[in-house]
């Protein structure tokens, strides 16, 4: 029997054994919490106990597409869980672990089938499985914050418009909410969300910048929290903020399109090697075959390796501005 069908059944053993564990039924110790819990919470008299359960309700309900004994396996799961969240995609922490290990199935066993070396083959399945799904994240987590940081600025100018005109904090949250379409409308119709169970206006808008992981929030926040403190005219001041936003913003593109051509070569020199190896490998195998069983060899490749990395980090920082 040859290696790939031997990972074909391998595979499908692994994939039979997921579906029992997932599709095995929720825990009997954890059901029975959850059911104390209801009864507890359905005779509870005070309002705090009310917000309480009405919480832990709010938690329980989003957190059931992503509960599951292959999720609990994973090391920093509330770090994923936050990350895949900040996507705004709904993706839950079990689909992407079911998407790693088809991705190494899929790699690994596409490269045997053409008879590429078992080493390099689960190398490279390890290496795409592991890397592939967190550049697909970090790719959306980027896409969304950016689309939150053009539309920010407007956001903040309604607010402003809303504030002007009589209306209070919490009421212009809401119509911007639903006024602006995209991520600025989910944040704000979730910091109105939290503050309706119970939370305080800087707990929600914090929670938010947060998630967001952007200075730009995290100054809006800064500045609802002082002008709370300390009084004055909280529309001027965030007019003030929305100029800034808006100044901060077109000086990164500057920076950008002054980065852009050092990018391009970064990208051109970084990738010639591993086209070139792959060039070379495809009209004669045998000629590189040493890298991956001669010693001398793959300890050479592992230093060009690191020392290309090196050199990536060092292009990288010299574009990297802070603003």
């Amino acid at each position: 029997m040859n290696l790939p069908v031997i990972l074909i059944i391998a595979g499908a053993f692994l994939a039979f054994g997921l579906l029992v564990i997932l599709l095995g039924g929720p825990s009997a110790g954890k059901a029975k919490s959850r059911r104390l819990a209801m009864v507890k919470d359905r005779h509870a008299a005070s309002t705090e106990a009310v917000v309480a359960a009405q919480m832990r309700k709010t938690i329980q309900a989003g957190g059931l597409g992503g509960s599951s004994s292959l999720a609990n396996l994973m090391p920093r799961r509330e770090e994923m869980e936050k990350r895949l969240r900040r996507t705004g995609k709904g993706w839950t922490l079990t689909q992407y672990m079911f998407a790693t290990m088809g991705l190494f199935v899929v790699v690994t066993g596409g490269l045997l089938v053409v008879r590429a070396p078992f080493t390099m083959a689960a190398m490279i399945g390890l290496f795409l499985s592991l890397g592939l799904p967190y550049l697909v994240v970090s790719r959306a987590i980027k896409k969304r914050v950016t689309k939150f940081n053009a539309r920010f600025p407007d956001a903040i100018d309604l607010l402003v418009r809303g504030l002007r005109s009589g209306l209070p904090v919490t009421e212009t949250f809401q119509v911007v909410s639903q006024e602006l379409p995209g991520p600025v409308g989910e944040e704000f119709k979730g910091v109105v969300e939290r503050i309706r169970i119970g939370n305080t206006m800087e707990a929600a808008l914090q929670e938010s910048a947060e998630m967001l992981g952007t200075p730009e929030f995290q100054f809006f926040c800064i500045t609802i929290q002082i002008q709370r403190e300390t009084g004055g005219n909280l529309a001027e001041t965030l007019s003030n903020l929305s100029d800034v936003l808006r100044k901060r913003a077109q000086m990164k593109l500057k920076i950008r399109a002054m980065s852009s051509e050092a990018k391009a070569s970064a990208y051109i020199v970084g990738a010639l090697p591993f086209f070139v190896f792959g060039v070379v490998w495809s009209m004669n195998p045998s000629y590189l075959a040493g890298f991956f069983y001669e010693p001398r060899l793959i300890i050479t490749g592992l230093g060009g390796l690191v020392w290309m990395s090196i050199g990536a980090g060092i292009m990288a920082k010299m574009i990297s501005f802070e603003i």
